[in-house]
């Protein structure tokens, strides 16, 4: 699952940009508000935690922008991350738009807890669990079974699995399916990819993914 924080405080972004990548999502980390738009249109996310006081667009205007008529993100969950502690701060955030209100600093396990329940939100929102044949994905608990039988994963098998069952009909390249476990920045593994479709055949079975050669990969049909 991938992650956009928008947070100006290098120290802290960079703190929160390794737990969360430690907690398995990918994330991608901008500074500036002005930027969230481009990036928002050229990546899928399925959470944001966005700073208020951002130079070059402040995160009241970005959450404005995302939640505003004709915005394709406009369900996007949502969580604030500001030192503005007051009561009327809090309810302007979250009139705003956002779908929660976390005030610096906060405790990194706290922030894990409620990204786990906003994106069971946006999930319940959509499509709450990914089914194909016998292998059932749900995106908010991470959890994968194969017959009704849990399924061990790590984290970049399972964005990898994720990022195959959203599109079943589809041959994902293997640039696509970088795109789901490498936030900007980390270094890409020449053989990542090949390496996370073996373990997933080892576990969901040989047939479950197939190769197309000179394209990629996609799903056995059901």
């Amino acid at each position: 699952m991938r992650i956009l924080l928008i947070e100006d405080d290098p120290s802290l972004g960079d703190s929160l940009q390794s737990w969360l990548r430690m907690d398995g999502y990918t994330v991608d980390w901008l500074q500036r508000g002005d930027q969230a738009a481009a990036a928002l249109a050229a990546h899928e996310y399925q959470c944001v935690l966005l700073d208020r006081g951002l130079p070059g667009l402040d995160g009241d205007a970005v959450l404005q922008a995302l939640r505003g008529a004709g915005s394709p993100r406009a369900r996007l969950p949502v969580i604030v991350i500001t030192a503005r502690d007051t009561l009327a701060d809090r309810v302007q955030g979250l009139d705003l738009g956002a779908d929660d209100y976390l005030v610096k600093p906060f405790d990194l396990e706290e922030l894990s807890a409620r990204v786990r329940a906003a994106l069971r939100r946006g999930a319940a929102q959509d499509t709450p669990e990914l089914r194909h044949g016998a292998v059932a994905l749900d995106p908010a608990a991470k959890r994968v079974t194969l017959d009704g039988a849990p399924v061990t994963l790590t984290a970049r098998e399972f964005a990898v699995l994720h990022a195959l069952m959203r599109r079943p009909a589809h041959i994902l390249s293997r640039a696509q399916l970088e795109e789901a476990l490498y936030g900007w920045g980390e270094e890409v593994e020449s053989n990542a990819i090949e390496v996370h479709v073996y373990n997933l055949r080892k576990k969901l079975g040989n047939r479950f993914i197939v190769t197309v050669r000179n394209q990629g990969y996609g799903l056995c049909p059901a």
